[in-house]
């Protein structure tokens, strides 16, 4: 096995016939929820765009990324505790001491976004122009996004002990209501009632979910002894940490160093918001991607497992294939309709120059090979590969945006080659992904050859495997 792969056992039993390489159910669930996270995000703008002025919501907008930069990545520690519960898992032999050291990251996650929310407080409170309710408030947003960080984990650890159906359960509630609950802001609700609201609703969420998966061996019930357990954690597993937190900490940087770099180069107010927009539809796209390949990972861990190539290639194709379709139509609204959409979505905060639309085109289909590749990549323990990668596209990020300072490009000329080193950087994955768990899968009966033509076949097949 290649040393960049996790402990995933090798699967004795065969599979059975004709079992389908993703779950119907899950697959209209996870597109429920998917769908939820994109109109919120835009729902988010909708709101804000009308209910603050475009200063302080640009505030919000830096202060929202400042949280991005906690959870986009989740550190880099989910993954690895997905590789070793998810080994467990498959062979029936889960570990007492893998489901305490998930617990211990989870409330070391939770801490921190607390933390991290009171230190925003006392900053704002330091400012002599700001206000207690405004520092509040600001302290609470930072909560309410950053608490995603520890959401988005258990989602990992759900997915690794195959209860992923009862996560997106709880996963489509929480949109929902925050939806509801951001649309009640246009009638009159107070902001800062929004976000108690938002955070309430996160603890009932943390709670129902920690209990089922306490009864499903993914976390332990005792919590006393967890900065024992995640120093245990660290230890044990600190060549895939200080991997995993490469390519973190360069997937990290990437996400968000333009919500820092824009602000300081072009000022608050309209820059910032036309930022936003354009990330806003991006990371919808992202979680839209992310969920279709959320469905493809318990079967291409146990093709890993099984050392089944063929299902690797099929089922990986899979989601590239589910992933064209929503990134066809949100293209075809861009070029048709980008420009009605951005004044919809930001009333009269900010005009989007039209040269965003062929910006945001191109970075939704990198998007397609940079997600899929990613989550290969990471749920199979190629962690080596995740890092060399993020710090490759770190480096040529620093050096676009010293030609873009040095050029005097104006927003869209720095977005514009924000998307070419992007798209580069996808390319790179996706060659890793085939290079690392594909060939791998298939080196013990295939070869390498067999392996590259089965990915091509697949691409030509994909559309018509997924009820083989």
């Amino acid at each position: 096995m290649n040393a960049n792969i996790g402990p995933l056992p090798d699967a004795a039993p065969a599979e059975k016939p004709r079992e389908r390489l993703i779950s119907i159910p899950y697959l209209l669930l996870r597109a429920s929820t998917a769908g939820g996270a994109f109109v919120m995000g835009f729902v988010q703008t909708f709101v804000f765009a009308r209910i603050l002025d475009p200063e302080r919501f640009s505030i919000f907008i830096v202060v929202g990324g400042i949280g991005y930069t906690l959870w986009l990545t989740d550190l880099g520690l989910a993954k690895i505790l997905f590789v070793n519960l998810r080994a467990g898992h498959i062979a029936g032999k889960p570990q007492a001491r893998d489901r305490r050291q998930a617990t211990a990251v989870i409330v070391f996650y939770v801490l921190l976004a607390l933390v991290a929310s009171l230190a925003c407080v006392a900053v704002r409170l330091s400012q002599t122009s700001a206000t207690p309710r405004d520092a509040i408030e600001l302290g609470l947003f930072l909560l309410y996004i950053t608490l995603n960080l520890a959401w988005f984990s258990l989602r990992s650890i759900s997915i690794a002990v195959d209860l992923y159906l009862f996560y997106e359960k709880l996963e489509l509630v929480r949109r929902a209501s925050t939806i509801a609950t951001m649309l009640a802001m246009l009638v009159g609700l107070p902001f800062l009632d929004f976000l108690i609201a938002a955070n309430v609703l996160w603890c009932g969420l943390f709670i129902a979910a920690s209990a089922k998966l306490i009864r499903h061996g993914g976390l332990a019930a005792d919590i006393r002894g967890f900065p024992r357990e995640l120093l245990s954690f660290f230890r044990l597993n600190r060549q895939s940490i200080a991997r995993s937190g490469t390519g973190a900490l360069g997937s990290l940087f990437i996400a968000t160093f333009p919500y820092y770099f824009v602000p300081m180069a072009f000022g608050l107010g309209a820059a910032p918001i036309i930022l936003e927009v354009t990330f806003r539809i991006f990371r919808g796209a992202c979680v839209i991607f992310a969920a279709i390949c959320d469905l493809a990972i318990p079967g291409q861990t146990r093709a890993i497992a099984a050392r089944d190539a063929d299902k690797l290639v099929r089922t990986t194709m899979l989601a590239v294939g589910l992933c064209c379709v929503p990134a066809a139509i949100a293209c075809a609204v861009l070029i048709f309709a980008g420009q009605p959409l951005f004044v919809f979505l930001l009333h009269a905060a900010a005009t989007v120059p039209s040269g965003i639309v062929p910006i945001l085109v191109v970075l939704l289909l990198a998007n397609i090979l940079q997600i899929v590749a990613e989550a290969l990549l990471q749920y199979s323990g190629y962690f080596r590969s995740l890092a060399l990668n993020g710090a490759g596209v770190s480096i040529m990020m620093v050096v676009i945006t010293a030609i873009s300072i040095a050029a005097k490009f104006d927003i869209v000329g720095f977005l514009a080659a924000y998307a070419a080193v992007y798209t580069a950087g996808a390319l790179c994955l996706a060659i890793a992904a085939v290079r690392g768990p594909i060939r791998a899968a298939g080196a013990t009966n295939l070869g390498e050859q067999r392996s590259l033509s089965q990915l091509f076949k697949a691409l030509w097949t994909a559309p018509r495997v997924l009820t083989r």
